[in-house]
């Protein structure tokens, strides 16, 4: 971020303490800020590296850079992780009023940010070419390469082949089995093709279990995050037998099966979802669990329909958020701990607030470089009663 005339000018490509030159890309006079590309680094930061990627960086005259897949290839693995504890201290300094010591931690397996993704959709070209679009454009840049992507997307030949009658080509690597690619038809009134589900494999401390995932559907795109966030939100729940557990925007149960082996067959869990496709998926899944009900619905509305209290609570919600309403219903619940799993420091921030109005407070916060290379990062948030349950509750009484 820097200053010209007054107004901020993001500058992509760039790194804390360089001087660049820059052209502006988007604003114009009478614009509160302007976007910019570096198109010469005048004096470097130390922390600068040659990206490994030839599509990455800004777009040359030679026909490099230009794609907006990766927007920190530039700067080492330690570097990007520090600019991302930056981000997710600033946003709870800002909406929860938090002063918090932010480290973010690479998940299991990563090495050095490259190969890890194992859901790619590619854009397709006029000429049927599989590619990426630049930041905020709809234009496509055809791929020779992508090191971030696992080496099975590569292997399937995605970028070899002609795509010309497709709008688009999911690939994806599952930890079991073979890549899959689905094309999407270009032609305005065909219908998309049957999506194939896939199978992930999950290990956490004492346990594994596969999961059945729509090929289109939501999942950790990083080899090791599954396994790195289930092993963390059983960490600080630490479920008991015979809890009651609540999973919230459950997806396909990643957190309901290792959940439901914890708390045994005395305890319940209720994993609520509101795609139909994935909620399918999470009843297969936990089959082998009679005590786990799943039910298709809005997060907020089946939480008005809950009696009774939960005793813990894991909610992974999407970049939006929770919101308030479901803060303060959870609130109402009395769970003794709450592992909020969220994909935007944000909203994450901004629900944290939410919870301390509520009589909770941030006890942890663990965060995640689980999408190298970018300024995405994944967040664990733990919450535990601001005074003790029992006195709380019988204040209440």
């Amino acid at each position: 971020m820097a200053r010209h005339d007054g107004r901020v000018v993001f500058v992509r490509h760039a790194l804390p303490g360089e001087r660049v030159r820059a052209i502006v890309t988007e604003g114009g006079a009478s614009s509160r800020f302007l976007r910019a590309d570096t198109v010469a680094v005048v004096e470097p930061s130390p922390d600068r590296v040659e990206p490994v990627c030839r599509h990455a960086g800004p777009a040359r005259a030679d026909g490099r850079g230009g794609c907006g897949g990766c927007g920190w290839q530039h700067a080492t693995p330690t570097a990007q992780r520090g600019l991302a504890a930056a981000v997710v201290q600033d946003q709870f300094r800002r909406l929860a009023g938090l002063d918090l010591d932010v480290v973010v931690q690479p998940v299991a397996g990563d090495v050095e940010g490259l190969g890890w993704r194992t859901r790619v959709e590619f854009a397709v070209t006029s000429d049927g070419r599989a590619g990426l679009r630049p930041s905020r454009s709809h234009d496509v840049i055809p791929l020779v390469e992508c090191p971030i992507s696992h080496p099975e997307i590569i292997d399937s030949l995605v970028l070899q082949a002609d795509w010309r009658d497709c709008r688009a080509v999911d690939v994806v690597a599952p930890s079991v089995g073979r890549a899959v690619l689905v094309p999407l038809p270009r032609r305005r009134g065909m219908a998309d093709p049957e999506v194939p589900t896939v199978t992930e494999r999950v290990a956490w401390r004492g346990g594994e279990a596969q999961y059945a995932v729509s090929a289109r559907g939501f999942w950790q795109v990083h080899p090791g995050a599954a396994a790195t966030f289930v092993q963390r939100v059983l960490d600080v729940l630490d479920p008991q037998p015979g809890d009651r557990v609540l999973d919230l925007y459950a997806g396909v149960g990643l957190f309901a099966v290792p959940l439901a082996q914890a708390v045994g067959p005395t305890g319940a869990v209720l994993a609520v979802e509101g795609d139909a496709t994935a909620c399918e998926h999470a009843r297969t899944n936990t089959t082998a669990y009679p005590h786990v009900s799943v039910t298709c619905g809005r997060v907020e509305a089946v939480l008005d329909e809950v009696t009774g209290r939960a005793d813990v609570v894991v909610l992974d919600p999407p970049r939006s958020g929770a919101g308030r309403r479901v803060v303060e219903r959870l609130a109402a619940l009395r769970p003794r701990v709450i592992a909020y799993v969220a994909c935007d420091p944000a909203a994450l921030a901004r629900d944290t607030a939410y919870a301390m109005e509520s009589g909770y407070r941030l006890s942890d916060l663990a965060v995640y470089a689980a999408f190298p290379m970018t300024h995405h990062v994944e967040c664990i948030a733990t919450f535990v009663p601001a005074v003790d349950v029992t006195d709380f509750t019988r204040d209440r009484s």
